[in-house]
C-alpha cells in the first residue's frame, strides 16, 4: 500500500510532503512538531479548513474513514461516551460484540459497564474492538500506549500484532516512542519538519541509523541500544 501525501499547505507554506509505503506495519516516528499529527489528521480527513491537502493511494484502496480506515486514539476517553454503556457505542449487534470482545481479551460483562468503570488497559481494548468492527484495511494508531503502564503496554502491542495477522489489516503507528515502534512494526519512516529523514526496515535502521536526528531519537529511547523483536 503506497500512500503519497503530496502536500499539506497552510497559507502557501508546505507543512508536510512525504511518501509512505505500508507493506504490513509502518511506524511514523519523529519529535513533536515533525508533522506526525498533521499526517494522521490528513488521512482521517480532519485537517482544518485553512489547510489544503492532496493524497494519492493505490487503486485498490479507497481512503474512507470508518470503513476502510479505522483509528485508535492516544486517549480512549476521546472515543467513548462516559454516559453510555459500552454495548450501546458499537454499530454491530450484541452477538458480534461478544465475539470481538473475546478476541481482544475482554470479559463479556464489561459491555454492560460505562467507560469510567474500566481501567486504562480495558478501555484501550474496547477502542481496538470498535476499530475492528468495520473490518478496516488500514488501522491508524496514535500513541495508543502512552497512558499505560509498561506491562500493559507490552500486552496491548502484542495483541495488536496478533490481530493484524488474524484480520489482515495494515498498521500505521504514529509515535515518538522508538521502543513501542520497534516492538510493533516491521518498517519505519522518520520525519522531521514534514520531510522524510530516512526510512527502511526497523531492525536495520535501529542498528545502523544514518542521520543524527534518527540517532538522537534512538538514544532517547534505548540507553543500551537494545530493542524488543
Amino acid at each position: 500500500m503506497n500512500l503519497k501525501l503530496l502536500k499539506i499547505i497552510h497559507k502557501d507554506t508546505t507543512l508536510v510532503d512525504i511518501t509512505l509505503n505500508i507493506e504490513e506495519s509502518l511506524a511514523l516516528v519523529g519529535q513533536s512538531g515533525s508533522g506526525k499529527s498533521l499526517t494522521l489528521k490528513a488521512l482521517l480527513g480532519m485537517l482544518p479548513e485553512s489547510m489544503s491537502c492532496e493524497i494519492e493511494y493505490d487503486a485498490d484502496f479507497e481512503l474512507i474513514a470508518g470503513k476502510t480506515v479505522a483509528f485508535v486514539p492516544q486517549n480512549p476517553f476521546t472515543a467513548l461516551s462516559p454516559l453510555t454503556k459500552i454495548k450501546k457505542q458499537f454499530f454491530i449487534d450484541e452477538e458480534k460484540q461478544k465475539e470481538i470482545f473475546k478476541r481482544v481479551g475482554l470479559e463479556i460483562e464489561l459491555l454492560e459497564r460505562f467507560a469510567p468503570e474500566l481501567s486504562g488497559g480495558q478501555l484501550q481494548r474496547v477502542v481496538i474492538a470498535m476499530a475492528l468492527e468495520s473490518q478496516p484495511k488500514l488501522l491508524l494508531l496514535d500513541e495508543p500506549t502512552t497512558a499505560l503502564d509498561p506491562q500493559t503496554t507490552v500486552i496491548i502491542l502484542d495483541l495488536l500484532k496478533e490481530l493484524r495477522k488474524e484480520f489482515g489489516f495494515k498498521i500505521l503507528f504514529v509515535t515518538h516512542d522508538m521502543n513501542s515502534a520497534a516492538s510493533l512494526c516491521d518498517d519505519i519512516c522518520v520525519i522531521k519538519d514534514g520531510k522524510v529523514v530516512e526510512d527502511g526496515k526497523m531492525s536495520q535502521l535501529l542498528e545502523n541509523p544514518k542521520e543524527d536526528y534518527t540517532k538522537t531519537l534512538i538514544e532517547a529511547n534505548f540507553a543500551n541500544r537494545k530493542f524488543r523483536k
